[in-house]
């Protein structure tokens, strides 16, 4: 029987990744996309200032307008979406790390029984 438990480097690994999933519970308010000021307007109009926010979801590429008193709203959603994608990144390339440590003692424990 392969005993993981007795690994420290599989020990380390584990707690970093249930941090890391306990962090995405702390997360606020997520909104994927990137908010940007655009100047609308042609020859002889005045320009005139608005917000908008572009996103992916779901494959299709979206754009939704904004009234002034949302934008730092939206901000802070969009900084929480990033930090939300930073976090899974991390969790996969440790998930990716443990797994190749539990293969190596499982090639280890077999190879001392053959």
């Amino acid at each position: 029987m392969l005993s993981y438990m007795q690994n420290k480097k599989i020990i380390k690994l584990e707690e970093k990744i249930q941090k890391l999933k306990q962090s995405i519970g702390e997360l606020a308010d997520l909104r994927p996309g990137s908010v940007s000021q655009q100047i609308a307007g042609g020859p002889g109009r005045k320009p005139r200032k608005y917000w908008q926010i572009s996103y992916t979801y779901k494959m299709r590429s979206r754009t939704d307008y904004l009234r002034d008193e949302l934008v730092d709203a939206i901000k802070k959603e969009t900084l929480e979406y990033k930090k939300f994608k930073k976090i899974v990144e991390e969790i996969i390339e440790l998930s990716i790390q443990l797994s190749k440590e539990k293969i190596e003692i499982a090639k280890k424990s077999l190879d001392s029984t053959a």
